[in-house]
């Protein structure tokens, strides 16, 4: 049996993160899985785990390690992660990253990949993001109609500027992420798994290339 293709996505905010990730699941068929999407799904599982996150959701508060890690093994854990995923969001510190590494043993992550986009592209990038407030579809301000109507093309939901994509924000998650990611970066790259692509250009060539990554990790 093949082992799984286990596949995490790093980048800045607005590096398209998401995008390449839903083109990976496109290509490869295998479940695209963000850090919102695990909180989410166990929150609305109705387990006693579920109903402590949905607690904790509710309040406002912020997720503790201990927890993400629950909610982490319970979507990991799921049949249709058997055999791997595309895990976006998650790690974030190299903590996380060790804790995530016992939990896939013996296998492990097959390959991390970070999408590299300079900041003054994500800086414009996120400033002119749009986002649908009911399926999450992401359009740019000048650019998609749908952003300048209000109203998504794909569920007919209200698209909105998000109140953390201004200029301020994306400075400070610039800052975060030069502080918490980059040593995490080096904790992957320690290990061999780390590669590195440009995140500027077409969606779909840049996933033909990282999906050429993949499977050159594989063979």
């Amino acid at each position: 049996m093949a082992a799984p293709l286990r596949i995490l996505v790093f980048g800045k905010q607005g590096s398209g993160k998401g995008t390449l990730a839903t083109r990976l699941h496109q290509r490869l068929g295998l479940p695209h899985v963000s850090t919102g999407d695990m909180l989410r799904d166990a929150a609305a599982s109705g387990s006693e785990f579920g109903r402590r996150v949905a607690a904790i959701m509710d309040a406002g508060e912020l997720v503790p390690d201990d927890v993400m890690e629950g909610v982490v093994r319970e979507r990991l854990e799921a049949p249709d992660a058997a055999a791997g995923f595309i895990l976006d969001g998650y790690p974030r510190t190299p903590g996380q990253a060790a804790f995530l590494d016992d939990l896939l043993a013996p296998e492990g992550v097959t390959v991390a990949i970070e999408l590299q986009v300079p900041d003054d592209v994500v800086r414009a990038r996120i400033v002119h993001r749009r986002v649908c407030t009911s399926c999450g579809a992401i359009y740019a301000a000048g650019r998609d109609a749908a952003a300048e109507s209000g109203v998504c093309d794909v569920c007919g939901g209200s698209v909105v500027q998000r109140a953390d994509d201004t200029e301020e924000a994306v400075g400070a998650r610039l800052a975060t992420y030069a502080s918490l990611t980059e040593p995490l970066l080096g904790y992957y790259s320690d290990r061999g798994l780390l590669e590195r692509i440009p995140g500027e250009g077409d969606p779909d060539s840049i996933a033909e290339g990282a999906v050429d990554l993949v499977e050159a990790r594989r063979s």
